[in-house]
């Protein structure tokens, strides 16, 4: 079934209208008949089971037929910290970040990112990378279309991540699978939680050092080195593991 995100201001009494660029991709790309059922998120975390009723200018008119129940998301909310990858890595960060439940991905520039974009690249980018968390949170049936937040310095990153219940940074040279898995397992559901991944080419030893100072805990994730697009998911898999489970 089809899968729609709105504003909950599209909702209204029994109706959702949808505007934009949906309705062309509804009626001509889809060729979406009146009857034929589809299913719309409010971005609150609300679903609907609609039905098309009608085509108005630039405007699809669609039937409320019952709320569903949203059991998609995850019981804390992630926030992924992903320094700058190269060329085009970062959408597939943030398409599999957004599947396994993710909140927020957070762009960072880091001391060893290859990657230097200007304020005009950085928010073209940006807008790229929000397209696909969308198409990627209509698929994966999330409630909710995670939030790609603007390119952020590495010091802007710790500040906003200040607030966090708790931080992790997995580090090549943190200590055994034991200590890692004492801190994963002490992860409530509720917590918010935040992961610093670096580029190509990891940390700095004192950038390590600095987001400790800001309260994160050093993990492991094993004794193989994992690349940039796969230490992330790594981290968000356990922990949507740990924390469904």
């Amino acid at each position: 079934m089809q899968h729609f995100f709105v504003t909950p201001s599209q909702v209204k009494e029994k109706k959702i209208y949808i505007e934009g660029s949906d309705v062309n991709h509804m009626k001509n790309v889809l060729r979406m008949r009146i009857g034929e059922e589809l299913v719309v998120s409010d971005g609150n975390n609300l679903q609907y089971r609609c039905a098309v009723e009608g085509y108005e200018e630039g405007i699809a008119v669609l039937e409320i037929l019952e709320e569903l129940p949203v059991d998609t998301e995850l019981p804390s909310c992630i926030y992924l910290f992903q320094g700058l990858p190269k060329q085009d890595k970062m959408e597939l960060i943030v398409q599999k970040a957004v599947e396994l439940g993710a909140c927020q991905i957070v762009p960072v520039a880091t001391k060893r990112a290859v990657v230097k974009l200007d304020e005009k690249k950085a928010a073209k980018k940006v807008e790229r990378w929000q397209q696909i968390a969308e198409s990627a949170a209509k698929q994966a049936g999330r409630g909710v279309i995670p939030e790609v937040a603007r390119v952020m310095s590495y010091k802007e990153a710790l500040k906003c991540a200040e607030g966090l219940d708790v931080v992790l940074i997995p580090y090549e040279l943190a200590e055994g699978m034991e200590e890692t898995r004492k801190v994963i397992e002490a992860i409530r559901p509720g917590q918010s939680v935040g992961i610093f991944i670096g580029p190509e080419g990891g940390f700095e030893k004192e950038e390590v050092e600095l987001a400790m100072e800001y309260g994160a805990k050093a993990i492991t994730l094993g004794k193989r080195i994992l690349r940039t697009e796969t230490a992330g998911l790594t981290t968000l898999s356990v922990l949507m593991f740990h924390l469904e489970g």
